[in-house]
Parts: structure tokens; C-alpha cells; sequence
């Protein structure tokens, strides 16, 4: 089950799913462990054409640079934008890595990697699960900078998936979810 705060009821929604409205900036979807996080964000991206999801961990490219995760995610993304893969891999200390295989690197630069191909991407719903999970603090504030600057964006989303919002960013709707099933309960604040 899930309960639904719109922050700005006269918003239209990018998307309606399942009874759920993903609405134009940051949308954060919350939930204990088990609760359906990372289920919803995938069943989203792989029934909208227009959303992207990805495992942070990139289990299957341990035998891939981040440059090649890149190209490949890159092929799918027409607005990919290469400035803002520069940008995000320079603010991320990523360079180092850049020709060393997936399986050499840790946790937290594994999920740098999958976060800038998702950043990048230029994707209409961008889904980020547990986006802090495993970084260094100055790659938080890398990524809570980035979500507080996209956060007015009127024609793309980024729906981030955690335990509690972060309440220094400027969310346009809520989602608590509960028990991992999907029967939504919409409310709005005046």
C-alpha cells in the first residue's frame, strides 16, 4: 500500500502508473526495508519507455570500464549529455577509474559509475535507488547538489527511492510505501 503527498496539487503529472503521479522535478518514494522500493522503480522503468532505472551495483558489467557502462547506456539515451558526464565524473572523483574494470572497484565507486550514466542520461523519469548508499561524503553532496538543481525542472522527473526523504531537498511529492503492495491513497497539500 502506498500514501501519496502532492506538494503542488496543480502540477500536471509527466506520468500516471498504477495510480501513482510522477510529477515534473523530485518526486521521493520512501518505505522500510521489504517495503517495494526498488520493486516499483523497476517495474516503472520497464513499463515506461520513458523512464530509467538501473541496478547501482552493475552486477553484470564487472568486466566493463565505466566508460564502456557509459557507451553502452549512452546507445539507449538520445539526450544523453556528454558535458554533464564530464561534469558529474570530474565532481565524483572518477578519473582514476575510468580504465579500470568494474569488479576492481569499491562499492561506492561502482555506484558513482551507475549514478552518472542515470544523471546523464537526459531520461524523462530518472529512478535513483538509495542514491547516498555507499558513498563518501563529498560524492553526497555531489549528488544532493545536482537533485537540488534539478528540482524545478518542469518537462523531466527524478523519482529517488530511500528509507526517509532528505529533507534539505525540495520534493514535489511524497510516497510512503508500505507492505511492498500497490493500492495508492492520494492526498494533496493546500
Amino acid at each position: 500500500m502506498w500514501h501519496q503527498v502532492l506538494n503542488k496539487t496543480n502540477t500536471p503529472p509527466l506520468l500516471e502508473w498504477q495510480g501513482l503521479r510522477i510529477l515534473p522535478g523530485l518526486n521521493a518514494v520512501t518505505g522500510d526495508e521489504g517495503s517495494g522500493k526498488t520493486r516499483l522503480l523497476r517495474e516503472l522503468s520497464q513499463s515506461t519507455a520513458n523512464a530509467l532505472w538501473l541496478d547501482l551495483r552493475l552486477p553484470e558489467h564487472d568486466e566493463h570500464t565505466p566508460e564502456q557502462v557509459w557507451t553502452e547506456l549512452q546507445a539507449n539515451c538520445p539526450r544523453w549529455s556528454a558535458e554533464l558526464q564530464t561534469d558529474l565524473t570530474d565532481a565524483l572523483q572518477l578519473q582514476d577509474h575510468l580504465g579500470k574494470q568494474l569488479f576492481m572497484l569499491s562499492t561506492g565507486s561502482r555506484r558513482k559509475v551507475a549514478l552518472v550514466g542515470l544523471l546523464t542520461s537526459g531520461a524523462s523519469i530518472t529512478c535513483l535507488d538509495q542514491p547516498y548508499a555507499a558513498l563518501d561524503l563529498p560524492s553526497v553532496r555531489v549528488i544532493k547538489a545536482f537533485l537540488s538543481d534539478v528540482a524545478d525542472h518542469t518537462s523531466r522527473a527524478w523519482v529517488v527511492a530511500d528509507y526517509v526523504t532528505d529533507e534539505q531537498l525540495p520534493w514535489i511529492s511524497t510516497t510512503i510505501l508500505s507492505n511492498g503492495t500497490a493500492a495508492p491513497s492520494t492526498h494533496a497539500l493546500g
